[in-house]
């Protein structure tokens, strides 16, 4: 993480702490979380870009049960240790991707793919195995299960 040595400040911890969940669902959720934390739109935003710059946040944006909106995957594949960075940010770099991951296996980097439909998931993963030069194994959903992926940020450190 790039912003190891930023301190997050009671807005930013807010910010990704109350909002994991629940984000105001409306044409502009960004002024609603302001009025909600007592500041301006644009410091929201601001603080935001921030938080992603430094790596604390990947994205954005709502999480949809899968298949519920068009179809998704999860993919693995196999990368040699030096160039796990480097093939994740050109992995996260498509906007289909959620999230990517390092997993201590053999297939050690994790990722989900969600697309309109099973040919564009199919195009975009084959992009991704041109763009990474390496194969990738899809394992698509076979049975739903809800896992809450949010949790009480808890901080290490007291602001003055």
């Amino acid at each position: 993480m790039n912003g190891a040595d930023h301190q997050l400040s009671d807005l930013e911890q807010h910010l990704l702490n109350d909002f994991q969940r629940d984000m105001p669902l409306s044409a502009t959720p960004f002024a609603d979380m302001a009025r909600q934390l007592g500041v301006t739109e644009e410091t929201v935003i601001a603080s935001m870009q921030l938080l992603q710059e430094n790596g604390y946040i990947s994205r954005i944006g709502p999480v949809f049960r899968p298949n519920r909106i068009g179809v998704s995957t999860l993919a693995a594949m196999s990368v040699p240790e030096h160039e796990l960075e480097p093939v994740a940010h050109i992995i996260s770099a498509f906007p289909e991707v959620n999230h990517n991951y390092e997993r201590e296996h053999e297939y050690n980097l994790w990722f989900v793919v969600t697309a309109a439909n099973e040919e564009q998931l199919n195009i975009v993963l084959h992009d991704i195995e041109l763009q990474t030069q390496y194969s990738l194994m899809s394992l698509p959903m076979l049975e739903d299960y809800f896992i809450d992926l949010g949790f009480e940020l808890k901080w290490a450190y007291k602001h003055a």
